[in-house]
């Protein structure tokens, strides 16, 4: 059972108030230099949920981060997203003391959004939905990028407000979150260990799915069934099959089906029909249209090619 403290913030002022920061600047946006936390949460491990949206950029030695079920080292630059709701842990190493953080953090009220193309368009961002699996670890130059781009919507909001000033801090939010997506464009790329290390859980979990006799009984797995066994979001799937293999989750797992497909109409005696059924499909139809989509033949002028 855990015990550790749970901190939940509805409001920004609420959080600057808990950290010992002066009262934000602004009610609705604020950038948090971690240097300047005046006032401990707690003094071992404990986990936070805002009601707000957060983007933080930060170092702590002898710490861990649980973002959703994955364990981040905080010795290099990483870079968390937090929708609303969302819960952030903090696990300090046994033995050791939680040593000053380094970076900042850029806290969003929802409603700083609101009447805006952003506050719709966040939610696009599938990274915001990655508290499952893993952050955004930076290069030094992607680090001074963005934090470059954060102080720019600090200096916004100190400045005097005008008419322009969240139309300014918008743009710039905008911005930091298309680097962002580049970068973790980047990432499926470069950090291949871990990406393959998923596909080979994936392959494992589609292969016991499909010997098991579940097609039958559930027909294709969800993406999201998936996604929950792998222990990461649906959209990091997605976005990572789509980076290795130029496929989403959908497309490779009627690709999965395919070669089972084939396997079973070129080495049994089965009818299309009862191939049809062991392979979960209702009905023959939707089978075939998609085995000729995928093929290009019908599921008996490919069994008739090996005769």
């Amino acid at each position: 059972m855990n015990t550790h403290p749970l901190y939940r913030f509805h409001t920004i002022t609420e959080y600057h108030r808990a950290a010992g920061l002066p009262k934000p600047a602004h009610p609705l946006i604020s950038l948090v230099h971690m240097e300047d936390l005046k006032r401990p949460l707690a003094e071992g491990s404990f986990s936070l949920i805002y009601d707000f949206y957060s983007i933080s950029m930060k170092r702590v030695k002898n710490t861990k981060f649980k973002y959703g079920q994955q364990a981040s080292d905080f010795d290099e630059g990483v870079l968390f997203f937090m929708s609303p709701g969302q819960v952030f842990g903090v696990e300090i190493e046994k033995g050791s003391v939680m040593h000053a953080p380094e970076g900042w953090m850029i806290l969003i009220h929802p409603d700083f959004l609101w009447n805006t193309p952003l506050a719709k368009n966040i939610k696009q961002y599938e990274f915001f939905n990655y508290s499952v699996y893993e952050a955004l670890y930076l290069s030094d130059k992607e680090e001074t990028m963005l934090t470059s781009i954060a102080q720019n919507i600090e200096q916004e909001y100190h400045a005097n407000i005008d008419r322009f000033s969240a139309s300014v801090i918008i743009a710039q939010l905008e911005l930091m979150l298309t680097y962002s997506e580049r970068f973790y464009q980047r990432q499926f790329i470069t950090r291949k260990i871990t990406s393959h290390e998923i596909l080979s859980k994936l392959e494992d979990l589609l292969t016991h799915y499909f010997n098991s006799g579940q097609l039958v009984e559930k027909g294709l797995p969800s993406v999201t069934y998936i996604a929950e066994n792998l222990n990461i979001s649906p959209g990091y799937l997605s976005g990572l099959l789509k980076s290795l293999t130029g496929q989403n989750t959908q497309q490779h797992l009627h690709n999965k089906l395919i070669e089972l497909a084939k396997e079973k109409l070129s080495t049994t005696n089965l009818t299309v029909s009862e191939i049809a059924y062991e392979l979960g499909f209702e009905h023959l139809q939707s089978f075939s249209k998609l085995f000729k989509t995928k093929t290009s033949l019908s599921p008996m002028e490919f069994r008739h090619s090996f005769n």
